[in-house]
C-alpha cells in the first residue's frame, strides 16, 4: 500500500491554477524530499493530503484512507510539522507535547519526546519565550507524538542552526528505522540531498520529475564533472581519447588540466582512455551535478 497516492489533483482558486492534475505516489517506508520553487503548490499539496483545503478535482489517499472522507483517522496516524505553525504562549513545552500525546491517544513520555528533539530542560518553560528555533524543536516533538505512520514535514530545518539541522535528519532515519514514511519539501538543497530516497520536483502545479537523485543527475545533461590533470598539456591525441569515451558531453582544457562533462558513471572508461593514448594521469577529481544545479535544469525547462 502506497502511502500517499495523488491521482490527477487539480486545485483552482478563482482564476489561479495552483495544481495541475498532480499524479504522485509514495511509498510506504521511504523519503520522499518535495521541492519546488515558492507558489508551485507544494503547501498547496500538502493541505489537501491532510483536507485543509478541498481539491477541485482528482482524488487522492493517505494510508490507504480517504483524507476527504476520515480526516480524523489521517490525522492521527499523520505527524505534521507545518511551514506556518503557532503555539501557545502560557503554555509550556510539556504540555504542548501532552497536548498531541492525548489528541493522538498516545502513551508516550513527553519528556522522553522533548529530549529527543533536545530541548527537554526548557520543558517547563512557557512556549511564549522560546526562540525561533526551540520552537521548531518542540512542533517537531509534537508531530513526533503517537508514533506516526507518515511524517508531513513542511520546511522541517527552519530557524534551526547547523546542529539542529543535523539532528533533524538523524531524527527522519530513526522514524524511518521504526518504519515510517517520511515526506518532506525543504528549500534547503543540501538537506534533502542527505536524507531523501526520492525527490519530486514541482514547478507551476504540475510535477516535472520525479526519481532518485542519482537517476534525475543521469537523465540531466551533467551527470558529473571530471577533473584530470595530465604529465604534459593535452594535445588532439588526448582530447581525442576523452572524446572518445560515450558519456561524455564536453571537454575543456587549461594548460596540463581537463575538465570533462560526463553522463553516468564513466570516469574510469575515461582515465582507461587517457592511459591507452599514452597519457599519464597525475591526478583526477570528481565532483557531481549539484541537487541545485538538477533543481535549476529541471525548473527552468518547465517555465
Amino acid at each position: 500500500m502506497a502511502a500517499i497516492k495523488l491521482d490527477d489533483v487539480t486545485k483552482r482558486f478563482d482564476e489561479v491554477t495552483a495544481l495541475d492534475e498532480l499524479s504522485m505516489t509514495v511509498e510506504e517506508g521511504e523519503v520522499f524530499g518535495f521541492l519546488g520553487p515558492n507558489g508551485a503548490g507544494k503547501s498547496t499539496t500538502i493541505d489537501i493530503l491532510l483536507d485543509f483545503v478541498r481539491p477541485t478535482s482528482g482524488s487522492c489517499t493517505v494510508l490507504g484512507m480517504d483524507p476527504q472522507r476520515q480526516p480524523e483517522a489521517v490525522r492521527r496516524r499523520v505527524g505534521i510539522l507545518p511551514d506556518g505553525y503557532h503555539v501557545y504562549d502560557r503554555l509550556t513545552g510539556r504540555q504542548h507535547v501532552q497536548f498531541a500525546i492525548d489528541s493522538k491517544a498516545g502513551d508516550d513520555d513527553p519528556m522522553t519526546l522533548l529530549e529527543r528533539v533536545d530541548i527537554a530542560d526548557a520543558a517547563d518553560r512557557k512556549a511564549g519565550g522560546y526562540s525561533k528555533g526551540m520552537t521548531q524543536r518542540l512542533v517537531l516533538a509534537m508531530a513526533l507524538a503517537g508514533e506516526p505512520d507518515l511524517l508531513v514535514l513542511d520546511e522541517p530545518t527552519t530557524g534551526l542552526d547547523p546542529a539542529g539541522a543535523r539532528e533533524m535528519r538523524e531524527i527522519i532515519r530513526e522514524e524511518v528505522d521504526r518504519g515510517a514514511t517520511v515526506f518532506f519539501s525543504s528549500h534547503i538543497l543540501e538537506q534533502v540531498e542527505a536524507v531523501a530516497d526520492r525527490v519530486g520536483i514541482l514547478s507551476e502545479g504540475e510535477l516535472v520529475a520525479v526519481d532518485t537523485i542519482d537517476n534525475l543527475r543521469d537523465a540531466t545533461a551533467g551527470g558529473e564533472t571530471l577533473t584530470v590533470t595530465l604529465s604534459t598539456p593535452p594535445d588532439d591525441n588526448a582530447l581525442a581519447a576523452a572524446e572518445s569515451v560515450d558519456g561524455v558531453q564536453d571537454v575543456a582544457v587549461d594548460g596540463a588540466t581537463l575538465t570533462i562533462s560526463c553522463q553516468g558513471n564513466v570516469k574510469m572508461d575515461v582515465l582507461d582512455a587517457f592511459e591507452s593514448a599514452g597519457h599519464e594521469v597525475v591526478d583526477f577529481s570528481t565532483e557531481e551535478t549539484s541537487l541545485e544545479d538538477l533543481f535549476m535544469q529541471y525548473t527552468e525547462v518547465s517555465a
